[in-house]
């Protein structure tokens, strides 16, 4: 074996140790939080538990998210029909600001109680569990990319929030509010799914689905039409560390017959790994190639393909595009 081979084999099993000892250390974490109690006397009394059962800020902040996505249940109804905004006088900066703090507090205590919320309720209750423990961690408010005919959609809007949170001295991304599950549309229900991609996402994936208001994170501007115009993820891209190498576009233009390549990190040749064809019928991918740990492969766009195409890996989505027909 040569040199480069052996420093590359030896960095790639450094990397999935890491990876594993990083997964298990939270599994512990999630499986200690599985067996408190639903209902704490108040937010104090669960944030008291936490500084008992753990040591890290990471260990406090994963133990927070664990706990309200395990029992915090998405209000769909209140999302579906949202209640009046609901205004306020004040004289001065300091009364305007003491007002918000209780109309937050409000909110958050209303969700830790009756244990549904949107996504509002979700943040501000992680905010403040973070700060009873001494963790720093903010409300972000921006928009969210969710469904197939948002690839390529022409603005951002303000429609969903998320948090931030201090660990090490690096701000990490949260959305504990998709962490707690996710919308079926064939059932027309929420379904609790607990789902741990969503706490310390890498900033690669958190914002091909999130873009902030402020267009920014830590300092770095976001790129608003990679947003916009990016190929749609999902949650087992995430968990899987499926990248997307290319096409880098979520809008793919084609005439019928055009072979596209697209690349995918951690994908292997033997893995069951398809697309959906207008028929519903599964394609197989085939004549790919695996290099380093990503499948290089080409799809014939004809008129069995749709105005999207979705890859599957066993039964998960891992990405989406649009096509548009040049």
């Amino acid at each position: 074996m040569k040199m480069k081979q052996i420093v590359f084999a030896f960095i790639l099993l450094n990397i999935i140790f890491l990876q594993a000892s990083y997964s298990q250390k939270y599994s512990t974490v999630d499986n200690i939080v599985l067996k408190y109690p639903k209902n704490f006397d108040s937010t104090e009394e669960l944030a008291e538990k936490i500084e008992k059962d753990f040591n890290s800020d990471d260990e406090k902040a994963r133990a927070i998210y664990s706990w309200i996505a395990f029992n915090i249940k998405y209000d769909y109804a209140s999302f579906l029909n949202p209640p009046k905004t609901q205004s306020f006088s004040y004289r001065t900066e300091a009364e305007k600001q003491k007002k918000i703090r209780e109309f937050n507090n409000n909110i958050l205590q209303k969700a830790f109680k009756s244990k549904k919320a949107v996504c509002e309720g979700f943040t501000l209750l992680f905010q403040h569990l973070t700060s009873l423990v001494g963790i720093k961690s903010q409300v972000i408010k921006g928009d969210s990319k969710t469904r197939l005919a948002e690839i390529g959609r022409k603005n951002t809007s303000s429609n969903h929030a998320w948090n931030t949170v201090l660990i090490d001295k690096k701000w990490r991304l949260v959305d504990v509010t998709w962490g707690q599950g996710y919308y079926d549309s064939n059932k027309g229900k929420m379904v609790k799914d607990f789902d741990p991609a969503y706490f310390d996402t890498e900033p690669d994936y958190f914002f091909a689905k999130h873009f902030p208001e402020s267009g920014s994170f830590s300092g770095q501007k976001l790129n608003k039409d990679d947003f916009l115009n990016g190929p749609l993820i999902y949650n087992k891209t995430i968990s899987g560390d499926n990248k997307i190498i290319a096409p880098e576009s979520g809008i793919i233009e084609v005439n019928n017959g055009d072979k596209i390549t697209f690349v995918i990190k951690n994908i292997s040749k033997s893995d069951p790994f398809y697309y959906v064809n207008k028929k519903n019928q599964p394609v197989r991918i085939v004549n790919s190639k695996e290099k380093r740990g990503t499948l290089e492969f080409q799809v014939t766009f004809d008129k069995t393909i749709g105005d999207y195409i979705t890859f599957y890996l066993d039964t998960n989505s891992i990405v989406s595009f649009k096509v548009i027909s040049k």
